[in-house]
């Protein structure tokens, strides 16, 4: 791949909207990547002053305003542990349409274990299991494009 084969590849990453790039044969590997890196943003955000303390606002009197039922309870963030997309691409939970899917809720999975495909650039990019666990929620629908870093399962 010479350098207006890299270019090309920017333009259409600009034409599309993609943030994101990743490319792997053999020994060559070719990753691309466009706007801030989440990690240098935690750090700038890290470095910031905290906010100075904001004066309660005056509570009305019961006789000014009916009491509101406060049943809104804040929900607790899903347990377990995200897998997320390596890349930008097509989501499919089975490798054809004639077939079972890798995985669904409740099924154990093992590390090294294919869990889905990415198709990117008419390329299947078979994703495997970092972690062993028990796949608790499917977060994308299949043939959905997904982009880097979009969550798609959580296990336990």
């Amino acid at each position: 791949m010479d350098l207006t084969d890299i270019k090309k590849i920017m333009e259409l990453m600009d034409d599309h909207g993609l943030s994101h790039f990743q490319f792997e044969k053999e020994d060559f590997n070719l990753k691309l990547k466009k706007g801030s890196d989440l990690e240098d943003l935690q750090k700038v955000i890290g470095s910031l002053p905290a906010a100075p303390p904001v004066a309660a606002a005056p509570v009305p009197s019961a006789a000014a305003a009916p009491v509101a039922a406060s049943s809104a309870a804040t929900e607790a963030p899903p347990a377990g542990e995200e897998i997320t997309s390596p890349m930008v691409g097509t989501f499919y939970r089975k490798p054809n349409p004639e077939s079972p899917d890798f995985v669904n809720v409740g099924d154990t999975i093992s590390e090294g274990q294919t869990i889905c495909i990415i198709e990117a650039m008419k390329v299947m990019n078979e994703i495997k299991a970092e972690k062993s666990g028990t796949i608790t929620e499917i977060c994308v629908d299949d043939s959905e494009s997904v982009q880097f870093g979009d969550l798609l399962f959580r296990i336990k």
